[in-house]
């Protein structure tokens, strides 16, 4: 059974367990309950144990490939980031949407070397429960490679199209047209923005395409 189990996680994948996402960790508690039972009484098949869970395991593996696929059943199952920190502000509304209180988001914030909210461009929840943040360009940490290199350091990148999919909120947020959209991805010589696994706009509106 702990072979068999050993195997069953390596096919769910590589994500460490605070990345998992709401329904891997679902499934990986109820994989540990369900290798108990035939461990914990002898009389029962080992076999009562080893089907369910091979089940959950093809359920798995089915649920991440659709979800591969399709962005909305994505959006779904796995949730969408949420921005809690803007321009130096705390988002109040969307910390009471996600159930997230000012105390969690402070000690998240000194998690990351970076207490003063006033300092951030952006935090974002992600949704494996992490918080990552965008400081303000000079409000990072100095590095080696800083002292050799004059450019500053990025801000936010905004997504406009993921595996194929438009991010319609994020256009609106940089009025950017779907003529406009279709034109710069033509200049890489793309049709339509399915032709696009990735495509991002930089703090400078520098359009980076892939």
């Amino acid at each position: 059974m702990f072979l068999f189990i050993i195997v069953i996680m390596r096919l769910m994948g590589k994500r460490q367990i605070g990345q998992l996402q709401p329904y891997e960790l679902v499934i990986a508690m109820m994989i540990s309950d369900l290798a108990s039972i035939p461990l914990q009484d002898v009389s029962i098949p080992i076999m009562n144990g080893l089907l369910p869970i091979l089940t959950l395991t093809v359920l798995q593996i089915l649920i991440s490939f659709l979800i591969l696929k399709f962005k909305t059943l994505r959006n779904i199952i796995c949730g969408k980031p949420c921005v809690l920190v803007k321009h130096g502000k705390i988002i109040k509304e969307n910390l009471k949407k996600q159930m997230y209180n000012l105390d969690d988001l402070l000690e998240a914030l000194r998690l990351q070397g970076s207490p003063d909210v006033s300092e951030i461009m952006l935090a974002v929840l992600e949704n494996n429960g992490n918080v990552s943040i965008v400081l303000y360009p000079g409000k990072s940490p100095a590095i080696r490679e800083d002292v050799t290199q004059k450019t500053m350091p990025k801000g936010v990148l905004t997504d406009i199209i993921i595996g194929g999919y438009v991010m319609k909120d994020n256009m609106k947020i940089l009025n950017i047209s779907k003529r406009m959209l279709l034109e710069e991805i033509g200049k890489k010589g793309y049709k339509s923005p399915r032709n696009v696994f990735y495509c991002y706009i930089d703090d400078e509106g520098t359009w980076n395409i892939q």
